[in-house]
């Protein structure tokens, strides 16, 4: 039996997953400690649901997934809003170097899991989603990607739910893979945390909400922006594939979004808020990934699971050898750069938020490192996504990989 869910009916579902991720993650531990986001907990456990339900009862439930497409498009505009050049001159060298050092990572995580697709006898295309695609991109890359190499590129089905379990355990994995760093660091060369005051001298204070009021005409405001970015990144994306040119749907909004951003700093006719930038952009992400993972077929995992699995153990191991001898060393081998290998770890196969607890972890029993509080945050929230869709599209116009 076949049920149909209408777009607003599969809306207020989505919003019911995500109110129970909000649950299950203030109930259960392990989840709360993982930072394992509300919409991939409430929507795994829904999708867990849908499959016994499928191989029980026959039930087979259809989704209008009608909003999925602009909701993700929404939020990488809001990256690309995010990404302004004061921010990174407020960072100071500090910050580029990090930015440098993380973008030559994309270059090696993807190269690392396209070896081991082609070992294990996988598409290369497989090698990207256990690549940067998810581990540094996140769920809600993850998502877009898998769209957009199952429409493009021929790929089954069922990329997007080795993509969804990709990103999950990368994230546990970014959770747990560095503290042990950082720690093995810090006592091999016996660092301890500058004085407070003495580092908050040398640090450039970053507010990135800059104190704005959230109004409701600002959130009117900021949301014409955005959808303007996005009108005109869909006219631009449609001339360019027309051109034969194949780029993802929202990387032109979000280079849309880079240039509205700078351009309004440049002129000052009119400063987007960047307290609202970010609430949209949290909404939409949200929103769509319950609305990704509502609908995921697990039992179509069951064929990849192992080589995707033992490609993200062997990302994990290379990417805790590169903040161990790479980023601490090239940050300056201080307890600076310790707490900012441990970050690394933690965005390099997760998200941002799990960088910050990696660190927050490290400091409440290190002391305070208000430097890598500043530099980590800035790359992982505005600038990598965008260095990490250039690289991604690099690897996808070598030949091998997209024949």
């Amino acid at each position: 039996m076949t049920i149909e869910i209408a777009t607003i009916e599969t809306l207020l579902i989505a919003l019911l997953i995500l109110f129970a991720g909000y649950g299950l993650n203030s109930k259960v531990l392990f989840l709360k400690n993982n930072n394992i986001p509300e919409p991939v907990v409430g929507g795994i456990v829904f999708s867990l649901l849908l499959a016994i339900a499928y191989s029980s009862f026959n039930l087979n439930i259809q989704f209008d997934m009608a909003l999925k497409a602009p909701l993700m498009t929404l939020f990488f505009t809001t990256v690309g809003l995010g990404a302004s050049y004061s921010l990174l001159l407020k960072g100071g060298p500090k910050v580029a170097l990090f930015l440098g050092i993380a973008t030559l990572y994309l270059l090696l995580q993807n190269a690392l899991g396209i070896s081991i697709a082609l070992a294990a006898g996988l598409e290369p295309l497989m090698g990207l989603i256990g690549g940067s695609v998810t581990l540094s991109g996140g769920h809600g890359n993850g998502a877009t990607y898998a769209e957009l190499f199952i429409s493009e590129y021929g790929m089954p089905a069922n990329v997007f739910e080795l993509a969804m379990a990709a990103a999950t355990f990368g994230l546990i994995l970014g959770g747990l893979a560095g503290g042990p760093v950082s720690k093995r660091l810090i006592e091999k060369h016996r660092l301890k945390a500058p004085d407070y005051q003495e580092a908050l001298d040398d640090t450039v204070t970053f507010d990135p909400e800059d104190h704005d009021r959230v109004t409701p005409k600002k959130m009117m405001e900021t949301l014409f922006i955005i959808l303007l970015c996005m009108v005109l990144g869909q006219l631009a994306y449609l001339k360019l594939k027309a051109m034969a040119i194949v780029l993802p749907a929202f990387l032109v909004p979000l280079l849309f979004g880079v240039l509205a951003t700078n351009i309004t700093e440049v002129t000052r006719v009119y400063k987007i808020s960047r307290a609202c930038i970010d609430l949209w952009g949290t909404m939409a992400l949200s929103i769509f990934l319950a609305m990704a993972l509502m609908s995921l077929k697990v039992w179509e995992l069951a064929s990849l699971a192992g080589p995707m699995l033992l490609m993200i153990l062997v990302q994990t191991a290379m990417l805790m050898a590169f903040a161990y001898f790479i980023t601490f060393r090239l940050m300056g081998k201080n307890y600076d750069a310790a707490i900012m290998a441990g970050g690394h770890c933690g965005f390099g196969l997760g998200a941002t938020p799990t960088a910050v607890a990696n660190m927050e972890a490290l400091v409440s029993r290190h002391g305070p490192s208000p430097q890598a509080f500043l530099v980590v945050p800035m790359v992982g929230a505005f600038f990598i996504d965008i260095t990490n869709a250039l690289i991604i599209q690099l690897y996808l116009s070598l030949p091998f990989i997209s024949n």
